[in-house]
């Protein structure tokens, strides 16, 4: 194993969205896998992040509403 960050997304990616479609052409797959990021990444809750979504965990980072050791570096750059 190389590196198991990526290799753990790879398998996740393969299993949720290639295994699942049959891609007609380039732009079919594009837009699949689009819509699977877009899913993934703002719309589907995660257990990591206490089942939000991540655009939840974000929002309640930046507003200091998260009990949450994780700091955003984005309060440590504006503050």
């Amino acid at each position: 194993m190389q590196n198991g960050y990526v290799e753990s997304f790879n398998g996740k990616f393969r299993d949720k969205c290639l295994n699942d479609h049959w891609f007609q052409d380039f732009a079919h797959a594009r837009e699949e896998i689009s819509q699977w990021r877009l899913d993934c990444n703002e719309r589907r809750p995660h257990a990591f992040l206490r089942y939000q979504t991540p655009l939840e965990s974000a929002s309640a980072l930046r507003l200091g509403t998260t009990d949450s050791k994780v700091t955003d570096i984005t309060r440590e750059q504006l503050g």
